[in-house]
């Protein structure tokens, strides 16, 4: 089964983090998660825009760029112009007055467009958005910090985009909590792709390769 995998950057080793980069590629990973936070819409702070804009300097794979901010409409120009073309934005729906504008200059900027849906939000306040954006990222946790636990009822979300994703158009993402137990459950059901981070990827004294290879290996 071809599931995509992309690395949860905020939970990376930042004393060497070119390394880090050159390291998950050659292991195989797909694209590079960056998880920005404002201190706001999350009690966090996490990656800046200048680690995303280095991320993207000496990256080969895609960036997909989580905007957990309020209001991403104001400084959205200073993300896409340190993007490149083909690159992801997400952005949380509830985050904005008016996401449809702040979607289609993500399109117009030739990036593609996403929404990001916090455990708390229901389908249907995001269902006409579902129609504009190309990517869906499913929050099984709440937003905020690597290292939660999965909350159980965001499953049967899950079960209501699956039915939605083949009309809608729109790949579904699961972002919190990825272990293998998870992709083993979900990607069958049609889940196109994973983020990992401290629960499979980072921290388990293994080489990234060895790791990816186990998961791409998994008998679904």
């Amino acid at each position: 089964m071809n599931i995509k995998l992309t690395a949860s950057m905020m939970c990376a080793n930042y004393g060497n983090l070119e390394k880090e980069v050159r390291e998950l590629e050659d292991a195989g990973i797909d694209s590079f998660h960056i998880d920005i936070m404002d201190g706001r819409f999350v009690a966090n702070y996490a990656m800046s825009l200048n680690d995303m804009a280095y991320i993207a300097s000496v990256a080969t794979k895609p960036l997909d760029v989580h905007l957990m901010i309020e209001h991403p409409n104001n400084n959205i120009g200073l993300f896409l112009s340190n993007l490149r073309e083909g690159d992801t934005v997400y952005i949380h729906p509830e985050a904005e007055y008016h996401p449809s504008t702040t979607l289609q200059k993500v399109i117009d900027a030739g990036m593609i467009p996403g929404i990001a849906i916090n455990p708390g939000t229901s389908v249907e306040t995001v269902m006409e958005m579902l129609r504009i954006v190309d990517k869906v990222l499913v929050m099984s946790v709440n937003p905020g910090n690597a290292g939660q636990m999965y909350l159980p009822y965001v499953g049967h979300k899950i079960e209501r985009l699956l039915l939605l994703k083949k009309e809608m158009g729109f790949e579904l993402y699961w972002d919190g909590a990825c272990g293998a137990d998870k992709i083993l459950e979900f990607a069958p059901k049609g889940i196109d792709g994973f983020v990992l981070g401290t629960t499979l990827l980072f921290g388990k004294g293994r080489a990234y390769a060895d790791i990816l290879k186990d998961v791409r290996e998994l008998k679904f």
